[in-house]
């Protein structure tokens, strides 16, 4: 099942329930702790394999000790007042009287070319119901690159009756089928609250420069969208001041907010970051996890039931997708070492330190033999979804059965045509033509582009609604590297 050997599991199981313990004849060990990363959860069942990681600490009691337990990240120990920010009460006042729609973004390609027909099927969806989406509006993300399913993200983008807004610092894949591309400012032109992925300290940043050119910040832009468009409500006018006052208000519904006592905008500016008040136990210290205090389940406690049971994704060599043969390999389309997701893609230094695997599908010895694939070879690595185009390269660093590439942006991949959308409807105006000519004018903007989501499925995990970028099935073959 994991092609690690069951001794090696067996004797990992011991030490781990021997850390932090007094064993007879021995040194005290130090406890144990776990660093669960990002990846673990992208898979279709990722959510049940986490959280039975996640039991681990508490069955062995290392939260009780110094330096034990778990880690993934400590942004959830902010407790940033969401309500004062999203303001739930405006939708409620509005015409619809509800709460508006939630789109996954995991869904992308089906919200756009789908939605409102009456098709959701997959797990966790709801996306058969209400109207078709009209209008998109993108910032802070690059949905064209990093959503799953990108040929239908795509065909949806490409839609005549869909009107795109794009808020950006570039050229993206996303800002080439944008009817409109407003500019907007990096974090070293704006003022923002932050809490954190690894530590516990709520900071402030200020910015270095004013924004350049005609760029607003989120805040900005989303007052003077509202102001145009006839809302009348003050909270349009807040400003980043405001917004940050806001956020660290408290919130009545959410214990965590005393853990931003003491916190003020005006404490953050004079110091820089200051440290959250994280509840103690009887002993003075702050151990997570030590008392009920840190718990948000009903029970106050960590639940171990229902006991978490393995089951195959679907799309995995022990899944039923797999029972065809069809796609025999498990594809991990991975994000790239030298990019955070697709940000600093385009940037010249970052794509000479990813140069040496960019473009590049990581194969095991026995899976190319099988295929007649040598080392250097172009290859296509293919599904039901889409096609992609690589050089292979041959090596023990996946194991056998499973291949890996690489996140890009599909302008800067080269040799890859996405095999989906038709040869007809690419065309190859770079983004700043496209933006003086329009995004109608010049269509689909990269020929030959295309990433790893071109394989990937809108598939959810079990729990949190995922994306699960790891449980993908191909199969893959020579061919040349660019298409005739």
């Amino acid at each position: 099942m994991t092609g690690i050997a069951a001794e090696t599991i067996r004797r990992l199981a011991r030490e781990y329930g021997r850390a932090g313990r007094d064993q007879a004849g021995e040194a005290v060990r130090g406890p144990a702790v776990i660093r669960l990363n990002y990846g673990i959860q992208r898979s279709e069942y990722g959510g049940t394999a986490v959280r039975a990681v996640a039991m681990l600490p508490l069955i062995t009691g290392a939260w009780r000790r110094r330096g034990g337990g778990l880690q993934l990240s400590t942004s959830g120990a902010f407790p940033f007042n969401e309500n004062a920010l999203q303001m739930p009460e405006l939708m409620r006042a509005s015409s619809l009287g509800r709460a508006a729609r939630t789109v996954n973004m995991s869904r992308l390609g089906h919200a756009l070319t789908e939605l409102g027909q009456g098709t959701g099927a997959l797990r966790n969806d709801k996306a058969g119901e209400g109207p078709p989406v009209k209008a998109l509006f993108v910032y802070n993300s690059n949905p064209a690159a990093v959503a799953p399913n990108q040929n239908s993200v795509l065909r949806g983008m490409m839609r005549d009756d869909l009107f795109t807004v794009v808020h950006e610092q570039f050229f993206t894949d996303t800002t080439d089928y944008a009817d409109v591309v407003l500019p907007a400012p990096t974090f070293l032109e704006v003022k923002d609250v932050q809490g954190a992925y690894g530590h516990l300290f709520a900071q402030v940043s200020q910015p270095a420069i004013a924004p350049l050119g005609e760029a607003r910040s989120n805040v900005r832009l989303f007052g003077a969208l509202a102001e145009h468009m006839g809302f009348t409500e003050s909270c349009f006018g807040d400003t980043e001041d405001e917004l940050i006052e806001q956020a660290l208000a408290v919130d009545p519904a959410d214990p965590r907010s005393a853990w931003f006592a003491g916190i003020t905008r005006e404490r953050l500016e004079r110091e820089g970051q200051v440290a959250l008040e994280l509840p103690a136990n009887a002993a003075g210290e702050v151990l997570p996890f030590s008392d009920a205090s840190w718990f948000r389940t009903a029970s106050g406690r960590g639940e171990l039931t229902p006991v978490p049971v393995f089951t195959a994704p679907a799309e995995s060599r022990g899944g039923t997708a797999a029972s065809t043969g069809q796609y025999p390999l498990e594809m991990l389309a991975r994000k790239s070492d030298n990019y955070m997701n697709s940000t600093f893609a385009n940037i010249p230094r970052h794509r000479r330190m990813e140069q040496g695997h960019a473009g590049l599908l990581e194969m095991h010895p026995a899976d190319a033999r099988a295929r007649a694939i040598a080392d250097g070879d172009a290859v296509e690595v293919f599904n039901a979804r889409g096609s992609l185009r690589l050089r292979a390269r041959i090596g023990d660093a996946v194991p056998q059965g499973v291949v890996s590439a690489r996140l890009d942006w599909n302008k800067l991949a080269s040799g890859n045509d996405g095999g989906d959308i038709p040869t007809s409807q690419k065309r190859d105006a770079h983004p700043s033509e496209q933006a003086r000519r329009g995004p109608r004018d010049v269509g689909h903007p990269h020929p030959g582009g295309g990433n790893v989501n071109v394989l990937t499925s809108e598939t959810l995990t079990d729990i949190g609604g995922g994306a699960t970028f790891y449980s993908v099935l191909v199969e893959v073959r020579a061919t040349r590297l660019t298409p005739a």
